[in-house]
């Protein structure tokens, strides 16, 4: 398919942005989606991508969703992603990023990057050198350094709300929660969901991580392949997206599914089916929106008590989508999209119509942080 079919059938860009630098390496895609609410923020993914056509769905997929989280979260902020063709383990260099920095700044502020999967602090260090639309920065820079904290504390959040509405359980005390992937938000969110008391049940490719979470917090373990499958309260993805398949759906045994993960559902006929078995489903880009407010704050001046304060807030935007989906006899992932949707068109009609302090960019105020 051509370029720009592709794009057409992703779904109203704003703007796609092919960056290439040969004498780094770097091949890069930037797409900024929607800046109704104002600029694009979404982070860089690094992946060694088997094809251009490739990473250019996928960016613009992702791009979309980081609209949708943003307006959901009720954070003034658009949506945008990055993705850069290449090998984490052995592509990076410093010139990589800074010549990628180098195209983030020509689009003066309309995309702000972060870090994603593939990329670290250090990557966005990187890029900081050549540009201030970049968040997750080191602390030492007035950063908020790694967001999974953030993240895992949002979803934590959100798991509580679906569990008060599904179970009608005040606490998590001895809820059985099976989470598969322990990366950095997986693993924070064991150690949240064991200080609040649960059942916890852990997977991992990685068979060293699982053997320090038993170590340090004596959780049960599963296999890769039978996570999805235990019988638990809450199934909690926190590795690679759509775990809910035509392959997957008809043997789960969870009551709810609430994770970390991007893109759950491998297609929206699975939310449809979810509703139909009765298990709740926490949209991904509701419920892990915590490492966004994160960075939100951090264009603000940061502060990791106001950021832990704003991961709060997934707690009631999840229940918002529980109330629309029971109100409207509809599936989860449909309220949380007519929840996204009504805000973007409502404001951003707003804006055009009388511009005021949440319209502006945020050039005036990242410039001031940076003196």
């Amino acid at each position: 398919m051509a370029t720009f079919e592709l794009i057409e059938k992703h779904g109203g860009h704003e703007e796609v942005v092919y960056c290439h630098d040969p004498s780094v390496g770097l091949k890069a895609i930037i797409a900024i989606h929607n800046t109704n609410l104002g600029p694009a923020l979404g982070g860089t993914r690094m992946w060694n991508y088997k094809t251009e056509d490739e990473a250019l769905v996928d960016v613009l997929r992702l791009s979309k969703g980081m609209t949708y989280k943003a307006s959901a979260a009720g954070l003034n902020l658009g949506g945008g992603k990055a993705v850069i063709i290449g090998d984490p383990k052995k592509d990076k260099s410093e010139g990589l990023f800074r010549a990628f920095g180098q195209f983030v700044n020509s689009l003066n502020g309309r995309y702000i990057t972060a870090e994603d999967v593939g990329t670290s602090v250090t990557d966005m260090e990187h890029i900081f050198m050549e540009t201030p639309w970049v968040t997750g920065i080191p602390k030492d820079f007035g950063g908020s350094g790694d967001p999974s904290p953030y993240t895992a504390h949002g979803v934590l959040m959100g798991l509580k709300a679906s569990v008060k509405f599904k179970l009608g359980a005040d606490d998590l005390k001895g809820v059985r929660v099976a989470v598969q992937g322990l990366g950095n938000v997986g693993t924070h969110l064991v150690k949240y969901l064991v200080q609040e008391g649960a059942d916890v049940i852990v997977a991992d490719i990685d068979a060293e991580k699982v053997k320090r979470h038993v170590e340090l917090y004596k959780v049960k373990t599963s296999t890769v392949e039978n996570i999805v499958f235990e019988e638990c309260d809450v199934w909690a993805p926190c590795a690679l997206g759509a775990g809910v398949n035509d392959q997957s759906i008809t043997k789960l045994k969870c009551k709810v599914i609430a994770g970390g993960a991007n893109n759950v559902l491998a297609e929206h006929k699975h939310g449809d089916q979810l509703k139909e078995l009765g298990i709740l489903y926490a949209p991904d880009f509701v419920i892990n929106a915590g490492g966004l407010m994160n960075v939100f704050v951090e264009l603000e001046g940061y502060s990791p008590d106001r950021a832990f304060e704003k991961t709060r807030r997934v707690y009631d935007n999840c229940w918002k989508v529980f109330e629309i989906a029971k109100r409207d006899n509809v599936g989860t992932h449909i309220a949380a999209n007519r929840l996204a949707e009504e805000r973007i068109k409502t404001i951003g009609n707003l804006r055009q119509r009388h511009p005021g302090r949440s319209s502006r960019n945020f050039t005036t105020l990242r410039e001031m942080n940076n003196r």
